[in-house]
């Protein structure tokens, strides 16, 4: 978590949403991704989506060995998506900003951790407080 963090931070600093997302598997990171939305413009490329992307084409034997790392709880297209591709475990970093579609996971018998890490959760305070309007564009709420 610690490694995404510093990512996040990083990716802040470039004007970017500061979510991020690791898919790992059998310890080894395979993939990473970050919100991207703002710097291509996009409205689905958000941490898991864009993590998901850049894992590629891989079997559905290969997803059922990951897990996937998020800074914060996924919203239901990105839990959609997890789902989708049989990821059984989500670590989420924080879930006090924004919880996504937790239920959606649990429900389908992905297990959840949650740290409640107080670094992720600053973060996105600190990006919400200086960029309200677009915060709540990229959850899709006014």
């Amino acid at each position: 978590m610690h490694l995404m963090f510093t990512s996040c931070i990083i990716h802040n600093n470039h004007s970017g949403i500061p979510i991020g997302c690791v898919l790992v598997r059998n310890g080894e990171i395979i993939a990473r991704g970050h919100n991207r939305r703002i710097q291509r413009s996009s409205v689905i490329l958000h941490a898991e989506m864009d993590c998901l992307e850049s894992a590629g084409r891989q079997t559905a034997a290969f997803y059922k060995e990951c897990t996937i790392y998020t800074t914060l709880s996924p919203c239901a297209m990105c839990s959609g998506a997890i789902r989708l591709y049989g990821i059984p475990r989500v670590v989420i970093g924080e879930n006090k900003t924004f919880v996504g579609d937790e239920s959606l996971l649990q429900t389908n018998h992905v297990h959840i951790d949650v740290l409640d890490s107080k670094e992720c959760y600053d973060l996105l305070q600190d990006y919400i407080t200086k960029n309200h309007s677009t915060w709540y564009e990229d959850i899709g709420r006014e």
